[in-house]
């Protein structure tokens, strides 16, 4: 029986092994992947070199197209580093098409213009794309969006009317792309570059005939240091950076040793740094946003909010409102970020001052105390410590004391040590 089973088993393997042999002899050649780069926030130094690098692996890769999801509210590099990613997307030797998506993104300024760069482009319903302003250059010719390139030069249109208006180069039979996945199926039949994009199988579903995807999509983001230094050079977290990184640096000036927060705010003001850097920031705003910091830490040595916390107030809440040259931010980010100085430099760190550089009393509390019973003390008798233990005193009557045994030990002493001299 353990031979009869032992064989089955063998042939077992020899059948499935001859199976998937047989399988992989007849199996057709599989569809060549389509790239997804998903393109978020602001297009600033990080984010255009991973745009870069997305395509060549997709050159290198084997992938059939590159599809950009870009949402964004502009550039934050220069026009001559947008003029060179464009023309990058416009050489490479893979289809990069640009879909503005999910619903409510956006794609304006420079970063929105690189949609006249791409092979297609769709857009989700409820995004927008515009404010242009002046055409960036490709090949030495301006891009162009059909009849609404001058009106996307200072407007923004959406779906609807951006393909309507030509603005938007669709795909085969494209009526709209709500999803990233409808988009890659419209680029099924596209012609670009001496290929033609298979990316769709026809099938039928009950009475109708529809297009679904056919092969696999592989997806990529920025690496966790490009995410990382992406994520600092927003408005909004440079600024709480700067506020939080600059204000635990004053906190642990008032405070004994180095600690946590001292590194943890010296972190903060690197980054900060960068990001102002990288931003639009207006050189004085940054100027007043540490002048204000140094006037509350004036007050703050005090340990009473005076003339220099209202200086510190009104330059901060200036700094604050025009820190960026072009951009605003949210009054949610405004609010969080004045909020929580007003809180820290008027009742926080003031209050911590006080209870650092206070000299200790003993102040009201209830002790407890003892005296020798040799000597009692009567209610409301006047009376001195004499000596501390916890919370405990040891008294005696301010007058009338009883002798202390140490006194009592010196005085025997004496006359032995007198008999004792020569």
């Amino acid at each position: 029986m353990r031979r009869l089973s032992t064989a089955l088993v063998v042939l077992g393997v020899v059948l499935a092994l001859s199976s998937s042999s047989a399988g992989a002899q007849t199996a057709g050649p599989t569809t060549p992947p389509v790239d997804v780069f998903e393109v978020s926030g602001f297009i600033d130094a990080p984010v255009a070199d991973g745009i870069e690098h997305a395509i060549s692996r997709a050159e290198t890769d084997g992938a059939q197209a590159l599809v950009l999801q870009m949402n964004s509210p502009g550039a934050l590099v220069s026009r001559d580093r947008m003029e060179a990613l464009a023309q990058r997307i416009h050489d490479a030797a893979v289809p990069v098409t640009i879909w503005v998506g999910p619903s409510g993104a956006k794609a304006k300024g420079l970063a929105g213009q690189l949609l006249g760069a791409a092979v297609v482009t769709g857009m989700a319903p409820g995004s927008r794309i515009g404010d242009f302003g002046e055409p960036l250059e490709v090949s030495g010719a301006p891009l162009a969006f059909g009849s609404a390139t001058d009106r996307l030069q200072t407007d923004t249109l959406g779906d609807a009317d951006a393909r309507a208006a030509g603005a938007l180069k669709v795909g085969v039979d494209d009526t709209g792309t709500p999803t990233l996945g409808d988009f890659i199926v419209v680029l099924d039949g596209v012609t670009a570059n001496g290929k033609t994009l298979d990316t769709a199988n026809v099938v039928s579903k009950g009475t109708e005939l529809r297009r679904e995807r056919n092969g696999p999509t592989r997806f990529a983001k920025l690496g966790l240091l490009p995410r990382l230094m992406h994520t600092v050079a927003s408005p909004p977290v440079t600024y709480l950076l700067l506020t939080i990184g600059l204000a635990l640096l004053i906190f642990e000036f008032f405070t004994a040793g180095i600690g946590i927060a001292g590194a943890v705010g010296a972190v903060c003001v690197v980054l900060g740094c960068y990001g102002a850097v990288a931003l639009p920031t207006r050189p004085w705003a940054f100027a007043l946003l540490i002048m204000a910091m140094l006037a509350f830490a004036v007050d703050v040595q005090t340990g009473v909010p005076r003339f220099w916390t209202g200086v510190g107030v009104v330059s901060y809440v200036v700094a604050s409102v025009f820190l960026y040259d072009g951009l605003s931010l949210s009054w949610v980010t405004l609010l969080a970020g004045i909020g929580g100085v007003l809180l820290a430099f008027l009742a926080g760190m003031p209050a911590m001052v006080r209870t650092r550089y206070a000299t200790p009393t003993i102040g009201r509390a209830q002790w407890r105390a003892r005296t020798n019973r040799a000597t009692p003390i009567a209610r409301g008798d006047r009376i001195r410590v004499v000596a501390i233990e916890g919370v405990t005193l040891e008294v005696e009557p301010e007058t009338g004391g009883a002798e202390d045994y140490r006194e009592r030990a010196r005085r025997r002493r004496a006359p032995h040590a007198a008999a004792d001299t020569p």
